[in-house]
């Protein structure tokens, strides 16, 4: 434990020294790791899906706000759609403009979940998302991480179903629209998702909440616990098919993830909580002080010994 904390505590004073040039890098990974897996899921057209391109928006991206990445992806959404057919690229026009609206409308500080939760969808650790955003967020980014998980389906959609949205003689327009809108909108799969994401999300941030002692960590297990029996549940009320295996494991790995970023953020040690209260002239005051856990980093002092004061002592 003391090894982690030294390593915390090494992190934090390197982050706070550098941190101007920290978050440009991190901002530029994060925006080529959106890019190139737009472009290697549904790189339609090859202009915009080169690697020139999408090294050209990260740099661009690196330098400006999280939302200008959420954006950019859109847009490289829309130009693939448009590869495949004018159709496609309506519904997903449409579908991003009232997504996008309603995310800038409700949580526009939280651009980097909107962009995160589709990659934790492609890495197949997408359970990480509810159970780590009700530890550091709070209700209002249920609304990022459903348009992350609508963004991620119909990317998945559009990958999977090329050759049926691109021949013209196969379906006539608006049936081809009718069959985009039922596999995204209405599909029950995608709604589960949305539910249950928003549901384990709300109680693991009531529960890190509460006052009492290991909150976090309750608040971590009692996450992955309704994440399971929700899908479970639902997938029989919904008559949906789910993997019960991929489902457990995926959560056991959230939870890993839930408690590593909990060690990192908050990190308490409850057996030193003190009590105390005072009072003013209308209240009275009951608090409760829990110490962070914190370890000293010794300092290195380095001696310079200089070999004339040693030839002086032994003339002496």
């Amino acid at each position: 434990m003391t090894s982690l904390l030294e390593l915390k505590q090494h992190l934090k004073l390197f982050y706070s020294k550098f941190d101007t040039y920290i978050i440009p890098v991190l901002k530029f990974l994060l925006a080529l790791a959106v890019f190139f897996t737009i472009n290697g899921q549904i790189g339609f057209m090859e202009r915009a899906a080169g690697p020139a391109v999408s090294l050209l928006l990260a740099l661009l991206c690196a330098f400006l706000p999280v939302n200008l990445i959420a954006l950019f992806g859109a847009l490289l959404i829309c130009l693939h759609a448009f590869a495949l057919s004018i159709e496609v690229f309506a519904m997903a026009a449409g579908l991003l403009f009232i997504m996008y609206a309603l995310y800038f409308r409700v949580a526009p500080g939280y651009g980097y979940v909107l962009v995160i939760t589709p990659l934790a969808f492609f890495l197949n650790i997408p359970y990480v998302i509810p159970l780590v955003m009700g530890l550091l967020g709070g209700p209002v980014c249920a609304v990022p991480v459903a348009c992350g998980t609508v963004i991620y389906y119909l990317i998945f959609y559009m990958k999977n179903n090329t050759t049926m949205l691109t021949n013209p003689e196969s379906e006539e327009v608006v049936s081809r629209l009718a069959y985009l809108v039922e596999n995204i909108l209405n599909n029950k799969t995608v709604l589960l998702t949305i539910l249950v994401f928003a549901v384990t999300l709300m109680v693991v941030y009531a529960i890190r909440r509460m006052s009492m002692d290991y909150a976090w960590y309750l608040a971590i297990g009692a996450g992955a616990v309704v994440n399971v029996v929700l899908f479970l549940v639902g997938s029989l009320i919904m008559s949906i098919s789910i993997e019960i295996l991929p489902l457990v494991l995926g959560t056991l790995v959230a939870l890993a993830i839930a408690v590593a970023v909990e060690f990192f953020v908050f990190s308490v040690d409850y057996s030193r909580t003190e009590y105390t209260q005072f009072e003013d002239d209308e209240y009275y005051y009951y608090v409760k002080a829990v110490p962070k856990m914190s370890i000293a980093i010794p300092e290195k002092k380095v001696k310079k010994i200089s070999s004339g004061g040693r030839n002086a002592r032994r003339r002496r």
